[in-house]
């Protein structure tokens, strides 16, 4: 079966046990490479064949919510299912200890009041000594925080014209319980985030391309770049923290 329009998935057709069988078949490899991506970031205790087989109840997930009235690819809907399906299993896991929550919670805060203070991006030294701690320090802190960078984002309002982009998204907001979504649509927080991209220091900035938008791994980023594949996962970590900041502050301006 090749890649599923919106027009080739009926109402009669997801209720047929054979094509079901055939397209969890199909997409097999698909959620098998999406589990892995995310894998790559967890510790080694998370079973990859956990992570698997939330993929699969995704995917018959998308099979009976896909609207084929909404002209969309099941392949980008079916991705999105996928990929959210495996975050929620893993939120459900309350893999990350609070006491790591708490410790990226203190970067990104202590980043946000620095960019407020100064009017630019704070450089590394800058927020280890607002930390009072050494920079040896602050880069354990930030390799011990990268896996709270890996959240999910069940929906953010009725947009659904542009799923394949929500990827990044999944890793900036926190809780999506925290968005106005009655206030602002998907489009409008697509918007958001590339500016806030834009204005991220060179080589974060570059990193969250080339791993978002690119799609290539830590490691081959460190090929590029010429850094350590742990030195690129502490760069993506001080980008996340520092676009969550900066979201979470346009969130608070359109709350109140």
């Amino acid at each position: 079966m090749q890649d599923i329009a919106y027009t080739e998935l009926t109402e009669e057709q997801k209720l047929n046990p054979s094509i079901r069988a055939t397209i969890i078949n199909e997409f097999a490899p698909l959620i098998k490479y999406i589990a892995s991506r995310i894998a790559i970031r967890l510790p080694p205790h998370i079973d990859l064949n956990d992570l698997i087989n939330a993929g699969v109840i995704g995917l018959i997930d998308a099979i009976e919510k896909f609207d084929a009235s909404k002209q969309i690819k099941f392949k980008t809907y079916a991705e999105f299912r996928i990929r959210g399906a495996i975050l929620d299993e893993l939120r459900s896991m309350d893999w990350v200890p609070r006491s790591v929550r708490q410790k990226a919670r203190k970067v990104e805060d202590t980043i946000s009041k620095l960019e407020y203070t100064l009017g630019r991006p704070a450089r590394d030294e800058e927020v280890a000594k607002e930390m009072n701690v050494d920079m040896e320090s602050f880069y354990r802190l930030l390799s011990e925080t990268a896996s709270v960078s890996l959240l999910s984002l069940d929906d953010l309002g009725e947009d659904d014209t542009d799923l394949s982009k929500r990827n990044l998204l999944e890793y900036i907001i926190q809780d999506e319980r925290d968005w106005p979504s009655h206030k602002i649509r998907y489009a409008e927080v697509s918007t958001m985030v590339a500016r806030a991209i834009q204005s991220l220091p060179e080589k974060e900035r570059m990193v969250i391309s080339l791993y978002y938008y690119d799609e290539l791994t830590m490691k081959e980023i460190g090929h590029v770049l010429k850094f350590t594949e742990s030195r690129v996962s502490q760069i993506h970590t001080k980008a996340v923290l520092r676009l969550r900041s900066k979201m979470n502050k346009i969130i608070k301006e359109i709350s109140m």
